[in-house]
């Protein structure tokens, strides 16, 4: 009796660890593999563009990016005069 519980949990522990090793690789370089483009590309048309952005354009790209974290993300420039 006791060798057939440790025959079935051997067992069990084979099957498992050759489940393990069925997993195929997942690198980056696959098929498959979605690469992502470049962001200044954007999506198309859209009511959420930023006025005087150029899709495609990446030095306007990168002068929407410095004027939003210069006037819309920085409390200092937003709040205005100090009391």
């Amino acid at each position: 009796m006791m060798q057939q519980g440790f025959f079935r949990v051997t067992l069990v522990a084979a099957a498992l660890a050759l489940v393990a090793c069925g997993e195929a690789p997942q690198d980056l370089t696959g098929q498959g593999v979605k690469q992502d483009g470049a962001p200044y590309a954007g999506v198309g048309s859209s009511q959420y563009a930023q006025t005087g952005w150029k899709v495609g354009d990446k030095a306007s790209w990168e002068q929407q990016l410095k004027a939003r974290a210069q006037y819309g993300q920085n409390d200092y420039t937003r709040m205005g005069t100090q009391p």
